[in-house]
């Protein structure tokens, strides 16, 4: 029987690229659930039925336009989705976080999340304390907010305006985006204000774009390792519980 990843999508425009690729390749059967859909992005706090998340053997928590600590603005599915993911991560259900998701799991498990001094967008190297789990990069950076870990978490790597990786159990969460190529950043880019929202941050979108087809095929490699280092050391690593 092959196991089952879920892979939570906050928006419609949060496909997972080389990071589904690889877990399909290693014979997970990967189910797809999408809580905000296009047609309510700008009126996203809507109400969802969540599946059960203790069937799943894998759970990947991708990113978001909108923040973790918005619990006015996206707090019908925000709240449950709290809940939720820390039910499993103490069932030790292997959970991993990018983005919005390394944020929630930050969040969660007892840190703390609010606005960052400063926006990370393109690719950026990140000083990492053990290269074999998580590389320097370059990886790819779209967030304007930032983490405090969680008491207990062990951090990874950083960079001089966030913290990049932590791990907590069977949890790892990231700052950082492996599931980034080509296809997926003309995604974010065709969102409502993409690429103005990219260019007021002094980034030029032509350059952005050729720059990640250019290295496409080593970052998407990154990506793939990154699953497998997750899926060997972190996922098989002992189970740690957290209280609220």
């Amino acid at each position: 029987m092959s196991k089952r990843a879920l892979f939570i999508e906050h928006d419609h425009a949060s496909e997972a690229g080389p990071i589904s690729q690889r877990f399909a390749e290693l014979g997970f059967e990967i189910t797809r659930f999408l809580i905000v859909d296009e047609a309510n992005y700008l009126t996203p706090n809507v109400t969802v039925v969540w599946p059960d998340l203790l069937q799943f053997d894998v759970l990947v928590v991708l990113g978001a336009p909108w923040g973790v600590w918005e619990d006015e603005r996206i707090g019908n599915w925000l709240t449950p989705e709290r809940a939720k993911v820390l039910e499993a991560h103490n069932a030790g259900i292997p959970i991993l976080g990018i983005c919005f998701g390394g944020q929630l799991m930050a969040r969660v498990l007892g840190g703390s999340v609010a606005r960052a001094p400063k926006v990370e967008l393109g690719w950026y190297e990140i000083k990492s304390d053990d290269t074999s789990l998580i590389e320097t990069g370059p990886w790819f950076q779209y967030h304007w907010d930032r983490w405090q870990l969680p008491p207990g978490a062990v951090e990874i790597a950083r960079t001089e305006i966030a913290s990049q990786a932590f791990t907590f159990g069977r949890t790892l969460g990231l700052q950082f985006h492996p599931e980034i190529d080509a296809h997926v950043l003309d995604l974010w880019l065709a969102m409502e204000g993409g690429c103005v929202e990219v260019e007021s941050e002094g980034v030029i979108v032509d350059e952005l774009r050729a720059q990640t087809k250019a290295i496409e095929p080593e970052t998407n490699k990154r990506g793939y390792d990154l699953v497998d280092r997750f899926l060997s050391r972190i996922a098989t690593s002992e189970i740690k519980t957290f209280n609220v």
